[in-house]
């Protein structure tokens, strides 16, 4: 509001515990009553008003007093934040605090799981989540609300801006982060950590989502290194914060790399010292977080049932098929597990863990060590070779999407693990991208448990390979080297399981 739209203002004066300070009651040429705690050499030099401090009655001095100590106390006593230390919404006003010369302290000896379920916790938050602060004037939940209350306390804090349009686009871009980056980094992650059904189709809608928000985040981060103004904001803050979960479990650098201004953006802030001293080392994750198998809850053993006194004493003769029936109520020891048959067929001159160990270790002419390794290994009697060829190409027309489902395909694959070797290739420059794979399986077939407890089998057209043609016998080659171009067209990315 600025000064002339003033009337003359009435204005009461009271001495904090360590400044003097004066409220102040006015209204404006619009009609709005206000009221303002401002220093007492301000109130002087702005309204110029000595002559009404006298005015006032002492006995409405002293209860005005009485009020500003307890402003002034609000403002510095220590407030209480309940949450662990690596809670990435707790890092909001812990950050803001630092900017605002706020104290906040973490509630001692705090518990996940433990202390938020308290009844003195769920009276202050009846849904038991965290991060919650605890004030003077109440709790308050919810960590954008947090962060807020945190700003306001320190007057006109330039983490508000310095304007009304600048307190619109801070706030503008702290929803943004909520609804655009947040909530699509959880529609990607929380199902992978076993928070809900993981749906491969609603994931790939949550990582378009995001992909979309990032580059309009990215597009706007092209001329500006904060998000308002020309300084840390409590928009910088919240976006920050939300993008870090992403960073620590989804987002690769392969993901991010393009959106190059977001990766500068995301790195200048982690870095600045406020933000540091909350959140430490920040290091991207180096792959997306793998899907958790969901475990088949356990049956819960019923209770024993207490002897009644009453109870008439069991005969000492037994029925004739007394004991037939004890045997069958007892339980059956283990049966061994049954031997996977790719271990019942017979030896094999190759030994795939040195093929493995061969691959990994070749650094420098590839071609004439580990592709010459590879041929002189192999045994066509005890192993096979399979092109696959993904049948939807004309759907891969996001790359990290793409890259996405091949790194799932792989991470199903686990379970053959010790029988078999795989290329997958994904190529082309621009969409619709190609993936096409070579795998190395032991026996002359695909093995029958891989095609039915791997989802992604059936995604694929698979040909065996012909080792006696020559040209396929080199394609064979090509992959394994992943050869550029192949087949004419430049590699997007080249994946391993071995």
């Amino acid at each position: 509001m600025k000064m002339e739209d003033a009337m003359e203002p009435a204005g009461r004066s009271c001495r904090g515990e360590e400044t003097e300070t004066v409220i102040v009651y006015f209204e404006t040429k619009l009609g709005r009553k206000e009221e303002k705690l401002i220093s007492r050499p301000t109130f002087i030099r702005d309204f110029q008003i000595r002559h009404l401090i006298a005015c006032i009655p002492f006995t409405a001095i002293v209860l005005l007093e009485i009020c500003c100590k307890a402003s002034s106390a609000r403002v510095t006593m220590a407030l209480v934040l309940h949450a662990s230390n690596i809670n990435r919404n707790g890092f909001k006003p812990r950050i803001a605090a630092f900017y605002s010369g706020v104290t906040v302290e973490l509630a001692k000896n705090f518990e996940m799981g433990v202390s938020n379920q308290t009844p003195k916790f769920l009276k202050m938050n009846p849904l038991g989540k965290i991060p919650l602060l605890e004030t003077p004037d109440g709790p308050i939940f919810e960590s954008n609300a947090i962060a807020r209350y945190v700003t306001r306390l320190k007057n006109d804090n330039p983490l508000y801006g310095s304007s009304l349009i600048e307190y619109a686009h801070i706030e503008q871009w702290m929803d943004f982060a909520a609804t655009e980056i947040d909530s699509n980094i959880a529609r990607w992650l929380y199902p992978r950590m076993g928070d809900g059904p993981y749906l491969p189709l609603a994931e790939e809608a949550g990582i378009s989502a995001l992909k979309r928000a990032l580059g309009a985040l990215n597009t706007h981060l092209t001329s500006n290194t904060y998000l308002v103004g020309h300084s840390v904001t409590l928009a910088d803050i919240i976006m920050t914060c939300n993008l870090y979960l992403g960073f620590l479990r989804v987002m690769t650098k392969s993901f991010t790399s393009e959106f190059p201004h977001v990766e500068r953006y995301f790195w200048t802030m982690v870095n600045q010292p406020n933000f540091h001293k909350v959140m430490g080392e920040v290091k991207q994750t180096e792959s997306v977080f793998p899907v958790l198998s969901a475990k088949k809850p356990s049956q819960p053993k019923e209770p024993a049932k207490p002897k009644t006194k009453n109870e008439p004493k069991k005969e000492a003769k037994e029925p004739a098929n007394s004991k037939a029936k004890d045997a069958d109520e007892e339980e059956e020891a283990p049966k061994p597990k049954p031997k996977n048959p790719l271990d019942l067929l017979p030896p094999s001159k190759m030994v795939l863990d040195e093929w493995k160990r061969l691959y990994s270790n070749t650094k420098t002419n590839f071609r004439e060590v580990a592709i010459k390794g590879f041929w002189d290994m192999y045994d066509p009697e005890g192993y096979s070779l399979w092109f696959c060829d993904y049948k939807y190409n004309d759907e891969n027309t996001v790359s990290f999407v793409t890259l996405n489902k091949v790194g799932g395909f792989l991470q199903r694959m686990d379970l053959a693990r010790k029988y078999a070797f795989g290329k997958m290739l994904v190529i082309g420059s621009e969409p619709p991208f190609k993936v096409k794979g070579l795998w190395l399986f032991r026996g002359q077939e695909i093995p029958q448990f891989v095609m039915e407890e791997c989802y992604d089998m059936e995604l694929y057209e698979w040909t065996k390979v012909d080792i006696s043609n020559e040209a396929q016998k080199e394609r064979v080659s090509q992959m394994i080297e992943d050869q550029e171009p192949f087949e004419g067209e430049a590699l997007l990315d080249a994946k391993c399981f071995k």
